[in-house]
This record gives C-alpha cells, sequence and structure tokens, in this order.
C-alpha cells in the first residue's frame, strides 16, 4: 500500500516538469523578443527615427550656417565636416539609451511586463534582446543622420574599422544604461529626469560641437573625465584620421565603462529589480 498522499506507483505526475533550456530555445526566446522590442520603435519610426534625424539636421544648419569658416578643427578640418561625425554619434547614444529605458518603463507602468516575466526567458535573454534592439535603433538613427547630413560637407573614411566599433560600443554601452535606468524608474517623470540632468548634459558637453583643445585647461580635465567624449572622440577618428586623444585610450575607457554598465545591468535583471520583487 503506498503512504498517505503519494501517487500510485507508476502514476505519472500531475505536473510535468519545465523542461531544460537549450541554447535553441535561448535564441528562439532572444529572437522572439528582439522582434517584439524591433517592431515596437519601428510601429512608430516618424517619432523614434524621423524626428532625431530632423533635429540633428537643425542643428547642423544652425551651427553650420554660424561658424563655418569661422572655426577650423585639427588643423584643416572645416567645422561642418567636423560636426557631421559628432551629430551622427550624439544620436546613436541618445536613441539607443531612449530605446530600452522608454520600452522597459513602458512595460512597468501598463502592466504587460507580467507577461514577460512569466516566460523561462533568463536575465541573459533580457539583456540581448532589449540591448540588441537598442543597438538597431540607434545604427538606423545613425546611417539616417549621416545620409541625410553628409551633402552638406565632404567627409572621407580615414580607419572606418573605428567608426563600427565606436558605434557598437557606444550604442551597447548606452542601451544597457537605458535598462538600468528603466529598473530604476518607477514612472516617466524619473525617465525624464534620468535623461535631462544625466545623458544630455554628458553628451553636449563631449565635444560634439568642439574639440576640447579649444577649451581652457581646467575644462579640458573635466571633459576627460566624460565617458561620452570618448565615445564620440573615438568615432570622429575614423572619419579624419586625427582626434583629441588616442583612438586606443578611447576604445580603453569606453571598454572598461562597457564592462562596469553590462555587469551592473545583468546583476540586477539577474536579482529581478523592481521587477519580481
Amino acid at each position: 500500500m503506498s503512504s498517505l498522499g503519494a501517487p500510485p506507483r507508476g502514476a505519472r505526475p500531475l505536473v510535468a516538469p519545465a523542461p531544460a533550456e537549450t541554447p535553441s530555445t535561448v535564441l528562439s526566446g532572444v529572437r522572439t523578443l528582439l522582434y517584439k522590442e524591433v517592431l515596437r520603435f519601428w510601429k512608430v519610426s516618424f517619432q523614434t527615427v524621423a524626428a532625431p534625424v530632423l533635429t540633428a539636421v537643425l542643428y547642423l544648419l544652425i551651427f553650420g550656417h554660424v561658424l563655418e569658416g569661422r572655426v577650423t578643427v585639427f588643423g584643416s578640418v572645416g567645422y561642418t565636416s567636423f560636426l557631421i561625425p559628432g551629430l551622427v554619434m550624439m544620436s546613436v547614444l541618445q536613441n539607443a539609451f531612449a530605446n530600452s529605458s522608454s520600452s522597459l518603463i513602458q512595460s512597468k507602468i501598463t502592466g504587460n511586463l507580467v507577461f514577460l516575466l512569466v516566460t523561462p526567458l533568463s536575465h541573459w535573454a533580457w539583456f540581448l534582446a532589449y540591448v540588441g534592439a537598442s543597438l538597431v535603433r540607434g545604427v538606423v538613427v545613425g546611417a539616417g543622420v549621416m545620409l541625410v547630413t553628409v551633402w552638406f560637407a565632404p567627409l572621407h573614411l580615414a580607419a572606418p574599422g573605428w567608426i563600427v566599433l565606436f558605434t557598437v560600443a557606444g550604442a551597447v554601452l548606452m542601451g544597457a544604461l537605458g535598462l538600468i535606468a528603466g529598473l530604476w524608474a518607477e514612472k516617466f517623470d524619473q525617465i525624464a529626469a534620468f535623461q535631462n540632468f544625466l545623458i544630455m548634459p554628458m553628451t553636449f558637453l563631449s565635444g560634439v560641437f568642439y574639440s576640447i583643445k579649444s577649451l581652457p585647461p581646467f575644462w579640458q580635465a573635466v571633459s576627460h573625465l566624460n565617458p561620452f567624449f570618448y565615445m564620440i572622440d573615438g568615432f570622429r577618428h575614423g572619419f579624419f584620421g586625427v582626434s583629441d586623444v588616442s583612438p586606443w585610450t578611447s576604445l580603453a575607457v569606453v571598454g572598461c565603462s562597457l564592462a562596469v554598465v553590462c555587469s551592473l545591468c545583468l546583476s540586477l535583471l539577474r536579482r529581478g529589480y523592481k521587477i519580481r520583487h
């Protein structure tokens, strides 16, 4: 006779054990969530892609018109030519951050995040999908800015490898930072504060519109503490072959910043910070 409460010998369990997570199921989950996140911003591309491109063009028209012919950078580079890569990279960084942060906070506020929480997706799957979609949006917006602004001044591809490297590293870093902001925030106002008081100032003060060598020594030293400066300066080096600092120095700073931000993001996702508890 079986013991009290135990199923009869040979009987099937009432609840089947959860299937083991395999690489194919992980990739399938990442692919599905990535598709959903890309589709989310592409459905409103007039707002998420066209609007940032228009903003960058307005910056170029205003600053280029006022300062072209009055400012020469790196010895012989015209100001408009100098400005275009900065605007492209600024658009990549800001939109990569906006994509992951806005998506996560929308899901938290509307309540549809629960549909992701009940899936067997690991924290790595969340990270790859959200950051991957941020990378896609950043690259799409950056390419749009480049296609529209390249007609205003000549550009040369001195080292395309640096362009690709800093584009990917910068977009991934900002996508992960956007995830951290989305996990921390509980309402849209907090995301807006994060963007307006941290991301925007650090982006604008990173050498997008000027070379830091034109600044007084104190402000040059301050600029060297800004990791955004190294992303934009390294990206610009890929076009002109010259920059304010060595691209290897920029790569080292960006790489360290990327490792710290991604590690923190993965740790928060693994703990379910503000989404599971």
